[in-house]
């Protein structure tokens, strides 16, 4: 028994140091908060450790951790909590901190800055898509076995998230501040 739980520690290990990073990315473009991503790719490491006996039943780790993060974060969205702060977010906005997180430190420095804060702001049936093809760099086809979607579907969402990602960044290039 200790044999197998030090294989499954392992694993988990390897699971966290291979997609952490990525599955938090994942996370944060559907819930725009760090530690709300961060709560939910903890959450979908435990499940991956709980599902750690059926792991020979799993085609590709990547798209099932995929999977399961973002049916944990549309959880989220769902919830009252998300609904509570998108509510009451410009009542907060003036109470901002002026110590800038790790985070925000390198999305501060990223020369893509303004693309991403962009892309943050598409309709999340959008946001998915783009994170999906672009950062993620996963094919129409392996998006749309993920979403469990047509890929010609997906093919839509691709072009409409690009169309309203152009036009929102011609408004963000414009505007005088």
């Amino acid at each position: 028994m200790e044999n197998s739980q030090g294989e499954s520690e392992k694993w988990l290990r390897n699971l966290m140091d291979e997609y952490g990073g990525r599955l938090t990315n994942l996370a944060y473009s559907y819930l725009k908060d760090w530690g709300k991503a961060q709560e939910v790719v903890q959450d979908v490491f435990f499940t991956c450790y709980s599902q750690y006996a059926k792991i020979e039943e799993i085609q590709s780790l990547e798209a099932w951790t995929y999977r399961i993060t973002i049916n944990r974060c549309k959880d989220v969205l769902k919830s009252s909590w998300i609904k509570r702060v998108t509510v009451n977010n410009n009542l907060f906005a003036f109470l901002k901190s002026t110590t800038v997180s790790p985070e925000a430190a390198v999305i501060a420095r990223d020369e893509n800055t303004m693309l991403v804060k962009k892309v943050l702001e598409l309709p999340v049936k959008y946001r998915e898509v783009i994170h999906l093809f672009y950062y993620e760099e996963l094919s129409v086809a392996e998006i749309s076995a993920l979403l469990k979607i047509n890929i010609n579907t997906i093919k839509t969402r691709l072009k409409r998230g690009r169309e309203l990602l152009g036009v929102n960044l011609e408004r963000g290039e414009t505007s005088v501040g």
